[in-house]
């Protein structure tokens, strides 16, 4: 790890006193945002100049609140350099304290989701007490796996963001500070997520929001921006302020993150009568008419095995898993997911111990 190093700061004007050992891991994802369906719908382009400067925004909240380290992911396209120049250049501008930046190396960047997974691996052995995830969907389900029971603040800058959160970096920054230097307790604040197991023969993958079912023979180009051949839906949640697939759940059957219930949806063939019919935003700038057969929860627990004879399996909206008759497919609905930061949760806490209220004696300090 590289050490960009903080002596020579001015003297910060307002802050928390340093939680020795207090670690807090930023990966920032420099491939979030560039699927496809930028083009086949009207997806935002999340720059990587963006991405930069949310990193430095969460530094500077985790260090005005006393953590002492902050691990940040390396990459080849320029976040990470943007991060060091800036930091480099601010860190002696502000009256404020910076905290020490350490920069996670990897021997090879592939370019892919195992990147991801190996920087949060590498930060749990740092000792990150947090980790924030800068990405979407796909993202936040290739840090599941390696996340063990280290929580997560997964931050919105991909494609579909159904799971990942839509928070200013400063604000984020402050619940994610005031967990990682043992202000707020960690247990009281985050919520174990619900994750969805598709297996496939000797296949097996991990969604955190949703599972499809289509007809369509192959993966092709992996995201899932069209509906015509979808069969079956399964959430882990459902709300109706969702974009994606999750959102016909959301119109249809409500369900909350920290329920124990998903969903489970079966759509209408060509040629059925459908039950209902669901006008939701599947995709950006695309509001879709689905046509529903029937939709019932799913119980934790439950395996169930897909109507479909063959076709491919999309999770969090990417086409992984093709499968044909010989294959049996079945989807389980668990609650062993990640631990999530609950930010409004943390900062309505924050403000009812006021943990970042001074008194007049103390003037100048947060708690």
């Amino acid at each position: 790890m590289d050490r960009a190093s903080s002596n020579g700061r001015p003297e910060p004007l307002a802050a928390a006193p340093v939680v020795p050992g207090s670690t807090l891991g930023i990966v920032a994802n420099p491939m979030s945002g560039r699927d496809i369906r930028r083009v086949v719908a009207r997806a935002s382009v999340f720059p990587n100049a963006e991405k930069a400067s949310m990193v430095l925004r969460l530094i500077a909240a985790a260090g005005t609140l006393g953590v002492e380290r902050v691990l940040v992911s390396t990459d080849t396209v320029g976040v990470a350099a943007g991060v060091l120049r800036a930091y480099r250049r601010e860190r002696n501008q502000r009256a404020t304290r910076w905290p020490d930046v350490e920069f996670v190396e990897l021997e090879r960047h592939a370019g892919t989701a195992a990147d991801t997974a190996e920087h949060i691996r590498r930060m749990r052995v740092a000792g990150a007490g947090l980790i924030v995830l800068l990405g979407g969907d796909g993202t936040v389900r290739a840090a599941a796996p390696v996340l063990g029971d280290t929580p997560v603040l997964p931050l919105s800058t991909g494609t579909n963001n159904a799971f990942p959160q839509v928070w200013e970096a400063t604000v984020a920054g402050t619940a994610a500070a005031l967990v990682v230097t043992g202000r707020l307790d960690a247990d009281t604040t985050t919520d174990r997520a619900k994750v969805l197991t598709v297996r496939a023969g000797d296949t097996s993958e991990l969604a955190l929001v949703d599972v499809c079912i289509s007809t369509l023979a192959h993966v092709g180009a992996r995201a899932l921006w069209q509906v015509d051949s979808l069969r079956e839906i399964y959430c882990a949640f459902a709300e109706p302020h969702a974009i994606g697939l999750s959102s016909v759940a959301g119109q249809l059957l409500p369900t909350s993150r920290t329920s124990d219930d998903g969903v489970a949806i079966r759509l209408g063939e060509p040629g059925d009568v459908a039950a209902r019919t669901v006008l939701a935003p599947v995709a950006p700038g695309v509001l879709h008419e689905l046509q529903v057969a029937d939709v019932r929860p799913l119980a934790a627990g439950d395996v169930v095995g897909t109507a479909v004879g063959s076709g491919t399996v999309a999770v969090d909206g990417e086409r992984e898993i093709e499968f044909g008759p010989a294959t049996a497919v079945t989807v389980e609905l668990g609650t062993d997911g990640p631990r999530v930061l609950d930010v409004r949760r943390a900062l309505q806490l924050a403000a009812a111990e006021q943990l970042l209220t001074a008194t007049s004696r103390t003037a100048g300090e947060v708690h």
